[in-house]
């Protein structure tokens, strides 16, 4: 009878050892734990620099979110995305200094006008099937973009920027200057979670599973029947959009904008290491590597020049020991987070 209660107890540890675990690593909960911290984190933090700094990341997820469902769920390995990000920034500026346009249609037309350099790019980048052409093709286009911006000084300005660019307006008693980042942060955060929501629903449907196939084999998915071209167009259109909405967003916050500042191959390298950093593939990973990084490297501006040094150390630790990401290596038994 001792021997049947303590194989009794011991099945009853275990079960509640191991449903404890599953709750713990089970999506659900994660995403519900995450939403209600970065919901409660305003109320939390008073300090007005600490909370520019959280929106920055929130910002970068959302590009890190948009990048990774080319590279981590397509397989299209653009490094020129942060073109799509400051073409973004620009038409929102342009059309609210220029034309009067309102900045909420402004971020509508970013992210339309970042789509439609996406499809213009990518009709001709898609045919290419090997990684690295697509990679110096996208960063090409990305550079002649860069140029243009700078280049064009009668419209942009050039280097001297555009400057004083117009807050979002008003919405009843809601404020959205600098005075009241606590709203431009919800208003980040509402864009961060209709980007996860906008991946969510395409990955769980039929577009999704096309996009997994062509990741792993581009012939076999053409061998089932699967449209690759189409599919990878539908991709890197959306990816553009999304970056353009956040590029829109980046102008009427920062209020200043130069090429340099949106379209310089720091702003692709920083999306890349984010989203290393989380995990290729995974939903949560890219937020989680944006706060990582954004935060890690501002608190340590105190480091100098040994910040970048620092920078890169990480990087090399993630590709040799965490090629997966830390999300992955954090939650095994939460499949694609």
């Amino acid at each position: 009878m001792d021997i049947q209660n303590q194989q009794t107890v011991k099945r009853k540890k275990s079960f509640f050892q191991n449903e404890t675990g599953l709750m713990w690593q089970s999506k659900p909960f994660l995403y519900t734990a995450g939403i209600v911290l970065l919901l409660a984190l305003p109320l939390l933090i008073k300090n007005s620099y600490t909370l520019h700094i959280l929106i920055l990341s929130l910002l970068f997820a959302v590009l890190a979110l948009s990048w990774n469902l080319l590279v981590g769920y397509a397989g299209i390995f653009s490094f020129g995305h942060h073109a799509f990000f400051g073409l973004g920034a620009y038409v929102s500026a342009l059309g609210s200094m220029k034309l009067g346009i309102s900045p909420w249609l402004g971020l509508v037309l970013g992210g339309l006008a970042a789509a439609l350099a996406g499809l213009v790019v990518s009709l001709p980048v898609l045919r290419l099937r090997a990684a690295p052409y697509i990679a110096i093709v996208t960063l090409a286009f990305a550079e002649i973009i860069k140029l243009v911006a700078s280049n064009l000084v009668d419209l942009t300005r050039g280097e001297l920027g555009l400057n004083g660019i117009e807050s979002f307006d008003k919405i009843g008693p809601i404020s959205f200057t600098l005075a009241h980042r606590e709203n431009s942060y919800y208003l980040i955060l509402l864009i961060m979670l209709l980007t996860v929501f906008v991946i969510y629903k395409i990955m769980k449907g039929p577009t999704g599973f096309a996009l997994k196939a062509i990741r792993e084999s581009q012939d076999a998915a053409e061998s089932l029947g699967v449209n690759v071209t189409r599919y990878k167009l539908f991709a890197f259109v959306v990816s553009s959009c999304l970056a353009g909405v956040a590029g829109s967003f980046y102008a009427h916050y920062i209020h200043t904008l130069t090429p340099t500042s949106v379209m310089n191959i720091d702003v692709m390298m920083q999306i890349l290491v984010i989203t290393l950093i989380g995990g290729l593939g995974t939903m949560i990973g890219p937020i989680v590597g944006s706060m990582v990084l954004v935060i890690g490297l501002e608190y340590m501006r105190f480091l100098g020049d040994y910040r970048m040094l620092i920078y890169g150390a990480l990087l090399v630790v993630v590709i040799l020991f965490l090629p997966e990401g830390f999300m992955r290596k954090l939650f095994p038994k939460a499949k694609e987070l």
